[in-house]
């Protein structure tokens, strides 16, 4: 009898050491790894929980992947991790890690910063890609006269037209950019168009708008384009708009200096005769008509000025020489040559 108690007693002793033993097992192996230097990794899309454990273990941040497993279970957690690149430091807890994970807290990447001003063409606009990406501007320039495998391309009818300088001409929006310093100048130039894409539904019913005036988004921005390179006084921008489908409703030449400088390889302080003389389908003084496309990236104001322009009686503008860098309007060629007069004064 006392021996069946004593060997009872030995295997209640027994079962109690190796129950100690796993428990501090377990309370060792959640403990944070010692401390280290960070440690960069990489969750991919599709992983589970586990095998993120494992990754973490293999990275040495935590100590037991099995335990991590077990306490993710335990918190009803993992499910939501997000997939990234991410820095850890072993000593990491299991909270700090889970939130971490949770909140998609990964590496940032390097990125580029570069503005486009508005009103800049196509040709300034590769020239400023080119330096902010350390590329020739031949690289973008290429992009932009084709379009090629570009998907806003399709999204937004941009037309092919041997006539236009630059196919996306008008298209690329003039704002500031910050991308990831791996983008690729195609990616570069698509982030661009993508950008018109979001300022245009911006505008409420500009489709609708732009149906009930019986114009292409091409025409559109052409019309745009040209309020941009004419106009620095916001107010004025709707007013200048009218002046233009004024003129094109009854078949008036636009005669506008900024589509002459368009082609011109430096803006000049002033035109001369034989500058307007220039043979080219952008030359408004020898063509009736809109020009085959945009001469400039136009902004939003200008954007809204053509979709919304401000009816008038106008069919003339001059530029006032006071230092406003406002315009005088006249309704009739003779107001104008007075204006004209007035301005000079000025």
């Amino acid at each position: 009898m006392k021996a069946a108690i004593r060997t009872v007693l030995i295997i209640i002793l027994l079962l109690a050491a190796l129950g100690g033993g796993g428990a501090w097992y377990v309370w060792n192996g959640m403990q944070p790894a010692k401390p280290g230097q960070p440690v960069t990794f990489t969750i991919e899309k599709g992983m589970g929980s586990s095998e993120i454990a494992d990754l973490l273990e293999d990275n040495g941040i935590i100590r037991k992947g099995l335990f991590f497993k077990g306490y993710l279970k335990w918190v009803k957690e993992g499910s939501s991790f997000k997939a990234g690149t991410y820095t850890a430091a072993p000593g990491d807890t299991y909270d700090a890690l889970i939130a971490r994970l949770n909140a998609g807290d990964v590496v940032k990447k390097a990125t580029v910063v570069f503005t486009i001003p508005e009103g800049y063409t196509a040709r300034q606009i590769a020239d400023k890609l080119a330096v902010a990406w350390n590329q020739k501007p031949e690289v973008f320039l290429k992009i932009i006269d084709s379009g090629a495998g570009l998907e806003a391309v399709s999204r937004l009818g941009i037309p092919e037209n041997s006539q236009l300088r630059h196919r996306l001409e008008g298209y690329l929006f003039p704002e500031t950019y910050e991308l990831v310093k791996e983008s690729t100048p195609e990616q570069v130039v698509e982030a661009m168009l993508e950008q018109l894409e979001k300022k245009l539904d911006s505008v409420g019913g500009w489709q609708a708008k732009l149906k009930e005036r019986g114009l292409s988004l091409h025409e559109l921005l052409t019309v745009a384009s040209l309020v941009e390179r004419e106009v620095v006084v916001d107010r004025e921008r709707p007013i200048v708009a009218g002046v233009i489908y004024n003129r094109l409703d009854k078949g008036q030449k636009l005669e506008i200096d900024a589509t002459v400088q368009y082609l011109l390889d430096k803006q000049k302080e002033r035109l001369y005769e034989k500058d307007l003389k220039v043979d080219s389908p952008y030359n408004t003084y020898k063509n009736e008509g809109l020009p085959p496309g945009p001469i400039s990236s136009p902004g939003l104001a200008s954007i809204k000025a053509a979709l919304e322009p401000k009816a008038s009686d106008y069919y003339f503008y001059v530029t006032k020489k006071d230092g406003s860098q406002g315009h005088l309007f006249g309704k009739t060629y003779k107001e104008h040559l007075a204006n004209i007069k007035k301005s000079e004064q000025n």
